[in-house]
């Protein structure tokens, strides 16, 4: 079985060591861009929509961690709401994610790279409750 390397974000090592996995950033990751206005959906694989269909939530959904050398990289990939402005919505999620991630764990983050790969239209029913 291929081990995870592991982020370690001890200050002082003379307690311990902190180490955090790389899935806790992709969850942390994925709940902060939730948070975020315009967004209409995280875009998952395969695995994650079988997840959901169990009826459990994948926060990582749509949300890939790397580590270089050069330190963590985030890739979002997301569906926008229409009618939204895409590059601030990109860096409200970018500056979300980063603010919480630095809360939350002390790392800085040295990119958040946002992939809109789709659009979502209003509905018919949602035009007609606005209506209303």
């Amino acid at each position: 079985m291929d081990e995870q390397p592991l982020l370690n974000v001890s200050g002082d090592s003379s307690l311990g060591k902190v180490e955090i996995a790389p899935e806790v950033i992709e969850v942390i990751a994925g709940i902060a861009a939730a948070e975020v206005d315009g967004l209409y959906a995280m875009r998952g694989n395969f695995a994650t929509g079988v997840v959901e269909r169990f009826g459990k939530k994948a926060h990582s959904k749509g949300v890939k961690v790397e580590l270089t050398e050069n330190g963590v990289l985030i890739d979002l990939f997301v569906i926008l709401n229409y009618g939204i402005s895409i590059p601030q919505t990109a860096q409200k999620l970018q500056t979300n994610i980063r603010q919480t991630l630095k809360n939350m764990t002390a790392l800085e983050i040295d990119e958040i790279n946002v992939h809109v790969v789709g659009i979502q239209m209003e509905t018919r029913e949602s035009e007609e409750q606005k209506e209303d």
